[in-house]
């Protein structure tokens, strides 16, 4: 699977040595071209999971071949990676992951000299060389050398630390259950919950890539979190995705609230700490942040097309200064500019101390939507050939309403909302709907697919 996410693909089947080789070559290319250098410095790093110390070897390779001086980072948080490209001032950097996926999956993400996702365009240029084998691979002597850097970790860390008062968070000695799945987010996470002077019951903690269980961070995956968090009396329970960029909470009770809470608890964190502030979020975000921002008079937040990259263009745009994605996904642009597992901890944590109250109470004063995610299948009406007509119908459906085509098609009423967007790697429409309980989002869902001619 190629996309403006990267690769991914099954290790030994579609993923393979000389494939990781050539789509690092490709991304060194890249890296020059931009740099304008022949050598330009990248960093390298990869998640736990046991094909990755293979797939980081051949890409390192890769980027050698093409005049790159490689900074190997080891095993680290995705995030992590995105600060050491700041540290060392680098053209960019790759990690091996395949984030949220099993593991008998793997993949190659490219960040760029911002230490972000690159934006549609590069990547599609980077996909075409890779797809023509359009690189030149350098003679032996002037192949340089490879490098180390061991303290990404403590990077990271100490700058999530420098970005927010630690000490209130320390007098509260919380106790916090963490699962990290066995993925690269266990040994940051824990160093930072510890000079925060948290108690930690760490669940799957070491980063052996042998997950647990299922690892995306979803409500099904996270029982024995819940049921740990609840037996253990803790505040709450935090969980981390393989490669550490997404994280979900789960409230004192046991309860999972859903990873759209991730990026609402934090910008309410932030909006305590600045007062009014620009934020970030794309189309397929929960409202709960635009009403957050509503007590705040003249805080704002600016939707995007979905994508990481999408979002950190924005907040760059518009001076943001919290970001971020539904998906547990939260950018603090003081730290990186990728979403940090790290960063969502430490305001999660900064909120429970300014408000001395439980997550539950939190959430119970927010205000409470239903969400529902569906898939509508383009094959029996045309394929990708018949996006433009449904989008256009569903658009002239809702004229009455706020419409915004920055992405597909997101419809906005007072109190509910609709998106509609093409998927990047499947034949499908996705739809997602907001409204203030179930019965409305089935019906909304309904009237958008109808609208669609698809269902």
């Amino acid at each position: 699977m190629l996309s403006v996410s990267g690769m991914r693909g099954i290790v030994g089947k579609t993923l393979t040595p000389t494939v990781a080789a050539e789509y690092a070559a490709a991304c060194g290319s890249f890296f020059r071209e931009q740099s304008g250098r022949d050598n330009p410095l990248v960093c390298l790093g990869r998640d736990s999971r046991p094909s990755g110390e293979m797939l980081s070897a051949a890409a390192g390779a890769g980027l050698a071949a093409v005049g790159c001086r490689v900074i190997d980072l080891g095993i680290v948080m995705t995030p992590t990676a995105g600060v050491m490209i700041d540290r060392h001032r680098a053209a960019g950097g790759l990690v091996i992951t395949a984030s949220h996926n099993p593991g008998e999956w793997n993949g190659i993400k490219c960040l760029d000299s911002g230490g972000v996702a690159p934006p549609a365009d590069p990547i599609e240029r980077v996909l075409a060389r890779f797809h023509a084998r359009q690189f030149e691979y350098l003679g032996a002597g002037a192949i340089p050398p490879f490098s180390r850097d061991d303290r990404a970790t403590e990077e990271h860390v100490g700058r999530v630390l420098r970005s927010i008062d630690p000490e209130p968070i320390r007098k509260k000695k919380f106790k916090v259950v963490l699962d990290s799945v066995n993925g690269a987010g266990g040994p940051a996470a824990r160093m930072l919950l510890e000079a925060l002077g948290c108690e930690l019951v760490h669940l799957y903690a070491e980063p052996t890539g042998l997950f647990a269980h299922t690892p995306e961070p979803t409500e099904e995956n996270l029982t024995e979190l819940a049921e740990r968090t609840a037996v253990e009396n803790a505040v709450c329970g935090f969980a981390q995705d393989p490669d550490g960029d997404r994280l979900a909470v789960v409230d004192e009770n046991g309860r999972y609230i859903g990873e759209e809470y991730t990026l609402v608890l934090s910008a309410w964190r932030t909006l305590e700490e600045r007062g009014p502030c620009a934020m970030a979020a794309n189309l397929s975000t929960s409202r709960m942040i635009d009403d957050l921002a509503g007590r705040y008079p003249g805080g704002a937040v600016h939707r995007t097309a979905v994508g990481e990259a999408n979002v950190a263009q924005a907040m760059k745009q518009h001076g943001a200064a919290i970001g971020g994605e539904g998906n547990g996904g939260v950018i603090r642009p003081e730290i990186t500019w990728v979403r940090d597992s790290l960063s969502a901890m430490a305001l999660v944590l900064g909120l429970l101390a300014s408000k001395s109250r439980p997550v539950s109470s939190l959430i119970d004063e927010l205000p409470r939507y239903a969400m529902i995610k569906r898939k509508l299948d383009l094959a029996a009406v045309g394929g990708r050939a018949a996006v433009g007509p449904i989008l256009a119908r569903v658009a002239d459906a809702f004229a009455d309403q706020r419409i915004n085509t920055t992405d597909g098609v997101r419809i906005d009423w007072p109190d509910r909302w609709a998106h509609l967007r093409p998927s990047n790697t499947e034949p499908i429409v996705r739809l997602i709907v907001e409204a203030p309980d179930e019965v409305a989002a089935r019906e909304l869902a309904e009237q958008v697919a109808a609208a669609a001619g698809i269902g």
